[in-house]
């Protein structure tokens, strides 16, 4: 599914439509529309605007626009790929089809060069919004600093892994990230978030960003060294240890039992 990786991706994908004119603004599925817009009020707030910019925080995709014209807010679901004129940069979702039909383009924005930019999105679980709130997400993964973490996990009592998928939290990880993460870190993600000492906190710290941008440059979420033993019979890739499968944090989580801790 799409984490802050594939988002990020998808961000510099947007970036190449900087400096063009929105000429006609497709938006055929109504349940897409999130905040209670609709249709009308899309196409008036977007078409004939000029894209000046984008930007990304954890999971959500920021295009502006010239003028007055509200942001442009686009999120993914799970299975959500952007595309600009058949080129995807991120080919492989976990939980998606490998098709592309057309029938799945939820979203859509062509340019005065003839060029399109569609959002395509099997499962709908994704959505485009004026002016997102972004006030209530967390700071973002890529670059989380110590305090900012520190303020995260603060003294709660949750699992460490729920807390870090928390997004009001901490902006971009999702299931996979995080379980890789933790298990470079070696830490358990059932532990009590507040339980981590000041070193297991440095390194948790930076094995996020460390993840992050390593997994970035391999070409996704799904590319973590974990993730090919992600099963019933999976074997951990540091020490040969069976692994651990278990629910934390309502996600299927996957551990190493002998260096987690």
């Amino acid at each position: 599914m799409p984490e802050l990786l594939e988002v990020e991706a998808y961000r510099r994908l947007a970036e190449r439509v900087v400096g063009r004119r929105v000429t006609e603004v497709e938006a055929p599925d109504g349940w897409f529309l999130k905040g209670g817009i609709t249709n009308l009020e899309v196409v008036g707030a977007v078409q004939g605007g000029t894209v000046v910019g984008t930007g990304r925080i954890g999971k959500l995709l920021l295009v502006e626009l010239d003028g007055e014209r509200p942001v442009l807010g686009l999120r993914f679901g799970m299975t959500g790929r952007l595309v600009l004129d058949g080129e995807a940069p991120i080919t492989h979702l976990e939980y998606s089809s490998g098709r592309d039909e057309p029938v799945w383009d939820r979203f859509a924005l062509r340019f005065d060069d003839g060029s399109r930019l569609r959002l395509s999105d099997p499962r709908r679980l994704g959505g485009v919004e004026l002016d997102p709130v972004v006030g209530s997400l967390g700071p973002d993964a890529w670059n989380v600093t110590l305090g900012e973490l520190r303020r995260t996990l603060g003294v709660s009592s949750a699992p460490l892994k729920a807390r870090l998928l928390d997004q009001s939290r901490l902006a971009g990880l999702g299931n996979l990230l995080v379980d890789e993460t933790l298990w470079r870190a070696g830490l358990d993600p059932a532990r009590p978030a507040a339980s981590l000492d000041d070193t297991e906190l440095a390194r948790l710290q930076r094995r996020i960003r460390s993840t992050v941008r390593q997994l970035f440059d391999r070409g996704g979420s799904h590319t973590g060294d974990l993730h090919g033993e992600r099963r019933r019979d999976g074997l951990c890739p540091l020490d040969g240890t069976p692994l651990l499968r278990r629910t934390v944090g309502g996600r299927t989580t996957y551990s190493c039992p002998r260096h987690q801790r």
